[in-house]
């Protein structure tokens, strides 16, 4: 099994049991033109406490490795869990969408795409250089800054920037903003 078929596997899943999601990370990065190798999948959910029980269900009867208790404690304190192809190793994080503005705006703003071959939802170019800049000052990684770098490379002229400044500031990545457009991230 591949990223990519991982991902297929588990948008089938979420389709499956209607629970609304997005591609974001590095896969909705390469989707946007920014592509690098990464070892995993990133999908925020918004599912309800019943469609995530039957959303765990049916990816455990995929032959995937997903803890139940890990997907009810994610979905009681917005976090993620991890659903593991267990024969090939590679992983997909599910990430319980927040509640609170930056990611409600984030979420509505999700666009329809195919990826490699698989109908899904992907985060905004924007949302996905936002959402990288919090991963950034989070866990201080170089990773994230240039991917944020590559993106604004390859949409330069096309990007909302009153939409990217706005939350920029709200979210308090300045710093992380300024090392990117300077080229410190590289």
């Amino acid at each position: 099994m591949t990223a990519v078929s991982l991902l297929r596997s588990v948008v089938a899943a979420l389709d499956a049991t209607g629970v609304p999601f997005m591609l974001t990370g590095s896969l909705a990065a390469a989707y946007h033109g920014a592509g690098r190798a990464t070892m995993d999948v990133d999908l925020v959910i918004d599912p309800t406490v019943a469609q995530l029980s039957r959303l765990v269900t049916v990816l455990a009867g995929t032959g995937a490795y997903v803890s139940p208790e890990a997907a009810e404690e994610a979905f009681a304190h917005p976090s993620m869990f991890n659903v593991v192809d267990t024969t090939s190793g590679w992983k997909a994080d599910l990430i319980i969408r927040k509640h609170r503005p930056f990611s409600e705006v984030e979420f509505e703003r999700r666009q329809a795409a195919e990826f490699e071959g698989c109908p899904l939802w992907v985060a905004s170019v924007e949302d996905v250089m936002v959402a990288k800049l919090e991963w950034a000052k989070l866990g201080g990684s170089a990773r994230q800054l240039e991917d944020v770098g590559a993106l604004l490379r390859v949409h330069t002229g096309h990007l909302d920037r009153a939409y990217l400044d706005h939350w920029i500031t709200a979210l308090g990545l300045t710093m992380e903003w300024d090392q990117v457009v300077r080229g410190d991230s590289a």
